[in-house]
Formats: structure tokens, C-alpha cells, sequence
């Protein structure tokens, strides 16, 4: 679509070039009508496999490359915007609405369809009206209103992306587990891309343990994910008159914090451990009745948890060791997270370890610059040689025939910084000479090894004045 809009600028009467002419001509008038995503993004990594226009061909200075932007979202501006939502977090106790937000952005995916984004999942169309106005969505629109302006504050990230930060985010500030995350997640464009109605689990179906699968299979998860994921009810509030579960308020959370009033599932709801399981197991043995008058909630999808043989191998493992719940639950939280989602590049990356997902030939290119290029330090002049030799075999012939010096000794190999020295500099001359001469101080030379041993020398010095002193004192 670019390239025909882009095309519709040039002018119409010239010459028929080449395809490979046209087709760069069609790009360099696309750069130049419509502002590239990258030119929004501070300090994006960037790559350049093929190239537009090369600097050979230009002719010109070496401070501008023509590249392409690497990943869906910036992850400088990413961690930016995680830093912004804790802050958030300790102001407006959201925790339990984000993470609510991730999953429901995610939570539509269905394996069995392929098409992206038709498949649904971690796209970022929840932030359009048409998914937003599902009935388990509701309440989410204030969810979207909190997170809205670190997006406008951060451009080059997308909605994809921020969605899943905030909920993993806001579990880890809750005391839970690390989510191993990665991110570069593509957004959906248009609300005609959104998920259609009923793919997100329902509170109170008629059968909840096969309702609990039927949602959760079609996504690709298992007994043991659909058991950890449920503990995150250890977190939040249900409210009637958004979910129409619920009380309007208990005496957990008639003072808040936040939003005064709706009833938790635990006592401390934005802390997060295995209470979840723990209080669960005590109330789904009481009568429903009874469990009516609780000040804890428990919906009909929650007992299912102790009353399905399958999941309560689970829930019976969490509600006793919570390091084994936190182990489980970061690993589903993960892979919920990347369900449906498009990532660019295709194996996402991790702010945890400075893109190190990134392909090796990625991680070294350089941002765009349009300065004028940092001056180059002057490379040591190469040794003369007869033949250029082919790179394979270079490192052998350096160790075999340079040695044969036509029967003279064997000459040692001059000492090379750059070799040895990540940013590839050589020393500076005034370093190498304050280096020779502290090392001649010594009693060495750069040529020749130390004739004796400093630092005995040292220890024989300091015990005779030792010795010296004591005579005196005596």
C-alpha cells in the first residue's frame, strides 16, 4: 500500500527504469512522504540487512546508514514504562486490574486457527470499543484510562507490549514470582481485527471444571497452568455491578485501599501468595450456603478447584508450599502472555538481559545518526606482506610461516591491545611509554624478565627494618 501511494508522488513523465531502480526510488519517496515508526523512538536498536541505499554506492560521509526498525516496541521506552507503572502502582493500587487487562487481551487465543490476528490472543486489540463492550471486559475501560498516559509518554512501545508489562509487573510488586517476559509484540490495527464474543472464561457455567477446560485446552493449556493461573484470585476484588458477583462491600475492603468496597477472595487482596489456595480448601468444604455468607468469595469455578480429582492435586500442592505455586504460576503467566501474539523480531526479546534474544549480527549495528561521525582512532600500520592470505587459514599461517624467519629465531608475536580489548582500540602511545617506564622501575623491561623477584625483594626489606626498629626500641 505504500509503495502504490508513494508511487502516485513521483513524477509522471520519465523515463521506464529498472526493477531494482524503481523499487529503491518507490522506497526513498516512501521515507521521505510518511514518517517512519522508528523516527518516534529514542535510543531504538536497529538493524540493517538489506540496506536501501549502501554507503559505497552514496559516496558520501560515514554517519548515515539507511536501516529498519528491529523490534515491534523500543526497549528502552519499555523500560521506561515499567518504571512509570510502579510508580502508578503505589498510587492507585491497580494490581488487580492489570493483571486482569493482560489476560484479557491474551486470554482469547484459540490454537485451532492460525491467521493472525484471527486467532486472537496478546495483539493489543483490547483497547478497541468493539472488545472492550464483551461482558467480561467490563470494568476494563479504567484499566485502559490508567495505562493511557505512559503509552502517550512512550510511543515507540505498543499496546501489545505495554498490556503484558503491566500485568506482569503488577504481580511482581505484589510480592509475587519473576515472569520470565519477552516482548516485541505486533498490535492489531483496526477494531474489524478484535476476537469475536465468548472465548473468555465464565464465573458461574453449569459444569465448571469443563468449562474451566473447555476455555483454557483451546488455548493450549493444561490441569496444572489452569490450577497456578487461578491463584492470581489472590489478588482483587469482585464487584456485582461489574461482574455481578460478589458483595458491595466486606469488612476486607469497605476502607481499601484504592476504590473502596467490593469482596476478595483473600484477606490481604493485594499481596501475592498461595493464601488463594489456602482459604479456598477451608470454604469449599463449607455448604453453599454458607459460603454465601463468608466474607471471602468463592465463585462456582473456585471449588471446582478442591472438587475435580485433576485440579486438586494442584490446589492441594499450592495451598501447602507456595515456592512450588510461584514456580508454576511465572511459567504459566509467561506463556499466557505470548499466546496469539506476533513478535518482531520473530523470537521477541527480554528486558531483563539487553535484548540478548537479538541474533548476534543484530546486536552490534548502531542507531541511525545523522551527526556528523565520532573521529576514528588511527589503526597500527600492518606488517608487510608478500601475499594476501584467505581467511580461513589465516590464523595458521600467522603461527607457521611467520615463524619461519629463514632460520633465524623465532620472533614473538608483537603485542596487540586491540586484540585483546573489547572496544578494539590500541594503546595510546604516552599509556605504552608510562607502562614501560613503571615496569622498568620494577627492574624489568618489556624485552627481558624481572632478574629477581620484586616482591621477595619487598618482604626481605620490610623484616629488616623491622629488625632495625626492634634494636633501637631495645
Amino acid at each position: 500500500m505504500a509503495e502504490r501511494l508513494a508511487a502516485s508522488l513521483l513524477p509522471a513523465a520519465s523515463p521506464s527504469p529498472s526493477p531494482s531502480a524503481r523499487r529503491a526510488t518507490v522506497a526513498a519517496a516512501a521515507a521521505a512522504s510518511f514518517p517512519s515508526p522508528c523516527s518516534a523512538r529514542t535510543g531504538l536498536r536497529l538493524r540493517s540487512r538489506q540496506p536501501l541505499l549502501s554507503q559505497k554506492a552514496a559516496g558520501r560521509g560515514r554517519g548515515v546508514r539507511v536501516v529498519r526498525c528491529m523490534a515491534a516496541s523500543d526497549a528502552a521506552q519499555l523500560k521506561g514504562a515499567r518504571e512509570d507503572i510502579k510508580e502508578l502502582l503505589k498510587t492507585t493500587y491497580c494490581h488487580p486490574i492489570l493483571v486482569r487487562l493482560g489476560w484479557h487481551d491474551s486470554g482469547t487465543y484459540d490454537k485451532n486457527i492460525e491467521e493472525w490476528p484471527q486467532r486472537g490472543g496478546a495483539d493489543g486489540s483490547l483497547r478497541f470499543d468493539a472488545e472492550l463492550s464483551h461482558g467480561a471486559n467490563a470494568g476494563l475501560i479504567n484499566a485502559l484510562k490508567l495505562i493511557q498516559p505512559i503509552k502517550d509518554k512512550y510511543p515507540g512501545i505498543t499496546y501489545a507490549d505495554l498490556f503484558q508489562l503491566a500485568s506482569a509487573t503488577a504481580i511482581e510488586e505484589a510480592g509475587g514470582p519473576k515472569i520470565p517476559m519477552k516482548y516485541g509484540r505486533v498490535d492489531v490495527t483496526a477494531a474489524e481485527q478484535c476476537p469475536p464474543e465468548g472465548r473468555l472464561p465464565d464465573a458461574g457455567p453449569r459444569d465448571p471444571a469443563e468449562h474451566l477446560r473447555e476455555v483454557f485446552y483451546r488455548m493450549g493449556l493444561d490441569d496444572k497452568e489452569i490450577v497456578a493461573l487461578s491463584g492470581a484470585h489472590t489478588l482483587g476484588r469482585a464487584r456485582p455491578d461489574r461482574s455481578g458477583w460478589g458483595k458491595p462491600e466486606t469488612k476486607y475492603t469497605k476502607d481499601g485501599p484504592g476504590e473502596p468496597g467490593g469482596q476478595s477472595w483473600t484477606v490481604e487482596w493485594l499481596k501475592f501468595d498461595n493464601s488463594y489456595f489456602k482459604d479456598m480448601k477451608f470454604l469449599s468444604q463449607l455448604p453453599s450456603e454458607e459460603q454465601k455468607e463468608q466474607d471471602l468469595l468463592v465463585l462456582p469455578t473456585d471449588a471446582a478447584l478442591f472438587e475435580d480429582p485433576s485440579f486438586k492435586v494442584y490446589a492441594e500442592k499450592y495451598a501447602e508450599d507456595q515456592e512450588a505455586f510461584f514456580k508454576d504460576y511465572a511459567e504459566a503467566h509467561a506463556k499466557l502472555s505470548d499466546l496469539g501474539a506476533k513478535f518482531d523480531p520473530p523470537e521477541g526479546f527480554s528486558l531483563d538481559d539487553d535484548m540478548s534474544a537479538a541474533p548476534a549480527d543484530e546486536k552490534t549495528e548502531e542507531a541511525i545518526s545523522f551527526a556528523a561521525p565520532p573521529p576514528v582512532a588511527p589503526e597500527p600500520e600492518p606488517e608487510p606482506a608478500a601475499e594476501p592470505t584467505p581467511e580461513p587459514v589465516a590464523a595458521a599461517v600467522a603461527t607457521v610461516t611467520s615463524d619461519d624467519n629463514n632460520g633465524a629465531a623465532p620472533q614473538p608475536e608483537p603485542f596487540v591491545a586491540a586484540k585483546y580489548s573489547y572496544g578494539k582500540r590500541e594503546l595510546s602511545d604516552s599509556m605504552k611509554q608510562k607502562i614501560r617506564a613503571e615496569y622498568e622501575g620494577f627492574g624489568g623491561s618489556p624485552d627481558k624478565p624481572m632478574q629477581s623477584n620484586y616482591f621477595l625483594n619487598i618482604m626481605i626489606l620490610i623484616a629488616g627494618l623491622a629488625f632495625l626498629t626492634s634494636l633501637v626500641g631495645n
